[in-house]
């Protein structure tokens, strides 16, 4: 039994599976900050799975990058959780669920807005099985850096709230290449050997957390609230300042 908690994003979501198994799912507000509902989302999560905190075997949090204040709430809550019941834990890196709820793709950009009109960007792929493996580091970048990082790619899956706030940032870079582009349920009609896709938009993050979690399990990787650790990619504001 699995409590996954993803916090990452402004509206964010909790989820409690059976294994991979969703039992219930609860998508959160963005208006509302996660400090004034993530509690109320839990209970409210359990309750319709009909299940107690207590019956949870393993706590899950995506761990960075997002927002800071929304990663700070959703670490300290799983850790709370994981300590007092003497259960394990784990963290999920958010990109790496992004790319998974896109779908199986050699090559997907993972992208999510980091304020100030920027991005956190990786490029990652993820197998028919739903493996998710990174291509390189998660990174920092303005938006048309995203494109000098990863433009010579031919074939790639954008996903993420970043790459729905900026479709036609990346619909234009593709037609500058001669790649086509293809927006959502567009009816392929052909293939085509250069082909940037934009994922469909996803809310509920949480439900593609725990099959992450379970191969973190089946290796054998530390589980305790000690190693639990946010990534941020890049210093917060506060700290900005302070340099």
């Amino acid at each position: 039994m699995i409590l996954s908690v993803e916090t990452a994003t402004l509206g964010g979501s909790v989820c409690v599976t059976r294994g991979e198994s969703v039992l219930a799912s609860v998508v959160g507000d963005p208006k509302v900050s996660h400090s004034n509902r993530l509690l109320r989302e839990v209970s409210e999560c359990l309750e319709t799975a009909r299940v107690s905190l207590s019956d949870i075997d393993l706590f899950v949090v995506v761990c960075g990058p997002g927002s800071f204040t929304g990663l700070r709430i959703g670490l300290a809550t799983v850790k709370g959780f994981a300590a007092t019941l003497g259960r394990p834990c784990v963290g999920i890196p958010t990109l790496h669920v992004l790319a998974r709820s896109a779908g199986p793709a050699s090559a997907t950009i993972a992208l999510l807005p980091a304020g100030r009109g920027e991005v956190f960007a990786q490029s990652l792929s993820v197998s028919p099985e739903g493996n998710v493996k990174e291509m390189d580091t998660p990174a920092h970048l303005a938006p048309l850096e995203v494109f000098e990082r990863y433009g010579e790619l031919q074939t790639l899956l954008w996903t993420g709230p970043g790459a729905q706030i900026h479709r036609d940032l990346i619909r234009d870079h593709a037609q500058k290449r001669g790649i086509e582009f293809r927006d959502p349920g567009v009816e392929v009609k052909e293939a085509s050997e250069k082909c940037w896709t934009l994922a469909p938009e996803v809310l509920n993050f949480g439900e593609q957390v725990a099959p992450l979690a379970l191969e973190q399990w089946k290796r054998r990787e530390p589980m305790t609230p000690a190693h639990l650790t946010a990534l941020y990619v890049r210093p917060s504001d506060a700290e900005l300042k302070c340099q």
